[in-house]
């Protein structure tokens, strides 16, 4: 997506408030080397902002979920 495109899809009514976003971490930069936005990296970073669960965390090997279950268990019990 284009910037405008961008800063449209996230809600923000100028490109001044976009930029903030990006300047805050809420919403990706554009795609390394080119002028545009990938609408799924978007997707994820207003996801993780906001709480949402996203299909990602369902995508994760079986040893990814090991570890992240492991490092959450070893953080409830210090």
């Amino acid at each position: 997506m284009t910037k405008e495109e961008a800063a449209a899809y996230c809600g923000c009514q100028t490109l001044a408030a976009f930029d903030q976003w990006r300047a805050k971490g809420i919403v990706p930069d554009a795609i390394p080397g080119t002028n545009r936005w990938d609408r799924k990296a978007i997707d994820l970073a207003l996801d993780a902002a906001s709480g949402l669960v996203t299909e990602s965390e369902r995508e994760l090997s079986p040893f990814q979920r090991w570890v992240a279950e492991n490092a959450a268990t070893k953080t409830q019990a210090a």
